[in-house]
């Protein structure tokens, strides 16, 4: 169910990001929240949400859009105030085939160490298995 919360923006009851575990708030403006990722792909993977309900990137106006991307370099200096990783991946999944669960628009920054793969080459790329090594084709 969507409603207004009390800052007139539609929630949802049953999204975990429209009011969070106040556990899991690690820096809040007047429209967005970073978030500790409930479910960590490394130490430090941090979630950047809008307060209004809205699905995805795509369906966020161009104002929203550049707040959120301006909040990439406020999670890393949050994230790397208790880790110190040596890389980052940045991205959204928009739409239940590029792999959303949680239909509310949130971008995922996630810390990356050297040794955390086997080989980090193709990035985000492996998102498609098979796609990725794309150096071995060449």
């Amino acid at each position: 169910m969507v409603s207004r919360g009390a800052t007139g923006q539609s929630q949802s009851s049953d999204c975990p990001f429209c009011v969070p575990n106040p556990a899991t708030v690690i820096h809040e403006t007047s429209t967005c929240r970073i978030l500790r990722d409930n479910y960590p792909v490394s130490p430090g993977h941090a979630l950047i949400v809008p307060k209004v309900h809205i699905a995805d990137w795509f369906t966020a106006p161009p104002a929203l859009q550049a707040e959120l991307a301006a909040l990439i370099e406020t999670a890393k200096a949050e994230i790397e105030k208790h880790h110190q990783p040596d890389g980052y991946n940045v991205g959204f999944n928009a739409g239940a085939a590029a792999g959303q669960t949680v239909f509310h628009l949130h971008l995922h920054v996630i810390p990356r160490y050297t040794g955390d793969s086997d080989d980090p080459r193709g990035g985000v790329r492996w998102a498609v298995p098979g796609k990725a090594a794309y150096w071995g084709d060449r």
